[in-house]
């Protein structure tokens, strides 16, 4: 055998109770789990004394936007020293395959905000296929997972104008979502709060679903609104797998804005009224309140119409401008689900021009004070300055919703991790040990076996992975040691890429990635295919 994992606490991802156990493996698998207790204990080239450490599967991050960090950063302790053994990217409908040449450059720009321009990256893909093929040459730190990006798709297909697809579009737009589901995606994501796949309508959505569905695949929609209307939007994804017969992933699934102060119990109501009538649903979140995205997101979608150069121009304009201002702050615009802005709420967390940096850390308000002027005066200079590539937290959500919502039999755990910017949201760095050690440690909010059954079994079993998210003899060995006593995330809003404490061992393929606190040199991730 390669590795003994002697005396751990068994956390095996079930829900069930834990147990000592020495754990063996071989080839990069559990080879052999031997319960506490009398007759002979297994051997092997190395043993690691664990003494009451919890091992646990690794976890599955379920909403991540390293699309292009897994390429670029080698390192990704971001997510490595976080447990972290699989990464489900391509989300909230805008990635970077399936692309064409145009359709690359427009989403390379329209995104900056979350992965960087990528001039740091060689483009060497244009399918889903290509771009996993690209990973597992390079190797990376973890796995990973993809979602077809519905706003990309329709990019490519459709353009940036908001109108109906005709049918030869639609025939496109189903034939690039079923390549790329045959290259290996698992599931077909949307941002409907961003263009342009905001502009598709349910019936175009419902075509695109029925073609996951035939895969088994799922959706995974960041839906029309999270504010005013949340409810509504929330049961429109349901009712649209539904009548696609696909299964449904709600993407970071939270209730935030003043109108839903504890509202978390409803969104919950309507998802077991129809789950109970057959619907196949999980969701997933973040265990913080504020919420993170790009300045840009927040303008109406009007505004965004054509592209990002079009919406320059548009900024620059000052009466098309003075139009924006008066959707954002007054009647509330559908980048900002449907709520008037609130400029003290939007804290500035990276730019992409470096000669900005002064903004950083500060809310649009303070930012405008300082400059005594009004917060949108400072917020177009911004857009228009930083060439829509600012990234921004939202300070939005609410505590009682957090919390009610991850206690969900479906729920699963995903960062919305954006890796890029000065100030990033702690979430990229923190949300699997804060998991662990504030809301089931500190809190009592779920038993820690609970929380691991969130972060591992469920998610798997989304992704349909036959082999993965439990501890069990054959399973593949991505593992995580952690010492459920000290076990917290680091990251904090002020030092935001802060790495968590409390575990010392992390496992992929049954090689190690982070031993005793520290990354190793290690590139044992690939991409993590759908299979039939």
């Amino acid at each position: 055998m390669d590795l003994v994992i002697r005396d751990a606490r068994v956390l095996d991802g079930s829900g069930s109770a834990s147990y000592r156990a020495d754990v063996t493996v071989n080839d990069g698998r559990i080879a052999e789990i031997t319960p506490e207790g009398p007759g002979p204990r297994p051997t092997a080239t190395r043993t690691i004394e664990a003494d009451g450490l919890a091992l646990s599967p690794g976890f599955i991050d379920m909403h991540a936007h390293s699309d292009l960090a897994v390429l670029r950063d080698p390192d990704h302790s971001a997510k490595a020293a976080q447990g972290v053994t699989l990464e489900v990217l391509g989300q909230d409908g805008l990635s970077y395959a399936p692309v064409d040449d145009r359709t690359l450059a427009q989403v390379r720009q329209a995104i900056t905000g979350w992965n960087g321009d990528g001039s740091d990256i060689d483009f060497d893909w244009r399918t889903v296929g290509e771009y996993l093929d690209r990973i597992d040459r390079q190797g990376i730190a973890v796995n990973a997972a993809y979602l077809i990006p519905q706003g990309t798709v329709r990019m490519y297909a459709v353009g940036w104008d908001d109108r109906d697809a005709t049918p030869a579009e639609l025939d496109h737009m189903k034939r690039l979502v079923a390549e790329g589901m045959e290259q290996g995606a698992v599931g077909m994501s949307s941002g409907l709060t961003y263009t342009p796949g905001m502009y598709a309508k349910d019936a175009e959505l419902t075509e695109l679903c029925r073609v996951v569905a035939s895969y088994d695949g799922y959706y995974c929609p960041h839906h029309r609104s999270y504010g005013a209307g949340a409810l509504d939007a929330y049961r429109e994804m349901v009712e649209l797998t539904r009548t696609a017969g696909c299964s449904l992933h709600l993407a970071h699934a939270t209730m935030n804005f003043g109108v839903n102060k504890g509202k978390g119990v409803d969104l919950l109501a309507l998802l077991d009224e129809a789950i109970a009538d057959g619907a196949d649903i999980s969701l997933d979140t973040y265990p913080y309140t504020p919420g993170a995205t790009t300045l840009v997101a927040m303008l109406p979608s009007w505004a965004n119409e054509g592209g990002p150069d079009a919406t320059l121009a548009r900024l620059k304009d000052d009466e098309t401008a003075e139009r924006i201002r008066h959707h954002v702050e007054v009647i509330g615009a559908d980048g900002c689900h449907g709520v008037p802005i609130e400029w003290d709420k939007i804290e500035i967390s990276g730019v992409s021009d470096p000669g900005l940096a002064s903004c950083v850390s500060k809310t649009v308000a303070q930012a405008a004070a300082e400059r005594g002027e009004a917060p949108w005066v400072t917020a177009r200079r911004l857009l228009i300055n930083d060439n829509l590539g600012s990234s921004i937290l939202q300070h939005v959500g609410h505590e009682d919703n957090v919390r009610a919502i991850m206690q969900h039999s479906v729920h699963t755990g995903g960062s919305d991790g954006i890796l890029q910017g000065y100030k990033p949201h702690p979430r990229a760095y923190g949300t699997f040990p804060h998991y662990l050690g504030h809301y089931a440690r500190d809190l009592g909010v779920m038993s820690l076996e609970e929380t691991v059954a969130h972060l591992t079994s469920r998610p798997a079993a989304r992704l349909r992975l036959p082999d993965r998210g439990l501890v069990r003899e054959g399973y593949r060995a991505d593992l995580v040691l952690f010492d459920p006593e000290t076990v917290a995330a680091g990251s904090t809003f002020d030092a935001p890429r802060t790495l968590p404490v409390g575990i010392p061992h992390v496992l992929v393929d049954g090689q190690f990635v982070i031993e005793e606190g520290k990354r190793t040199d290690v590139l044992a991730g690939r991409s993590v295919r759908r299979t039939l």
